[in-house]
């Protein structure tokens, strides 16, 4: 995997996302696939069907991703992601850390999403 073959990845890992495409799981991630939502997910998701479930997000977004390093079979891309709509209490942005691990196919055997937003604080609790 070179930067363009990763960044070939996060595009279609957009696109996948922004059309709600679960059956697109299974070309981005393999079969036995772990998806941590965060550093501390330790169980993360497993396997296609954890993930598919997963995946759907129907709010409107913009993302941007660069590649931070690539040492395959690791990747490391930075991430910004802004929801357009309403989305809650939610946070409307993120900066992201992605850790990608993949599989000799260019597919992600190991996706790790280090996630922050405005007002998280460095203890990583939410400040006032």
């Amino acid at each position: 995997m070179d930067i363009a073959d990763v960044m070939s990845w996060a595009t279609r890992y957009e696109d996948a996302w922004r059309g709600q495409d679960v059956a697109a799981v299974e070309d981005l991630f393999t079969e036995q696939a772990v998806y941590r939502r965060g550093a501390y997910d330790d169980e993360g998701l497993r396997g296609h069907a954890a993930i598919a479930e997963f995946w759907p997000d129907p709010a409107p977004f913009t993302m941007r991703a660069e590649p931070v390093a690539v040492a395959p079979p690791t990747a490391v891309l930075r991430v910004e992601v802004q929801y357009l709509g309403d989305v809650g209490d939610q946070p409307r942005e993120f900066r992201d850390l992605w850790v990608v691990r993949f599989a000799p196919d260019g597919r992600a055997e190991h996706f790790e999403e280090w996630a922050h937003w405005p007002g998280l604080d460095y203890g990583g609790a939410a400040s006032d």
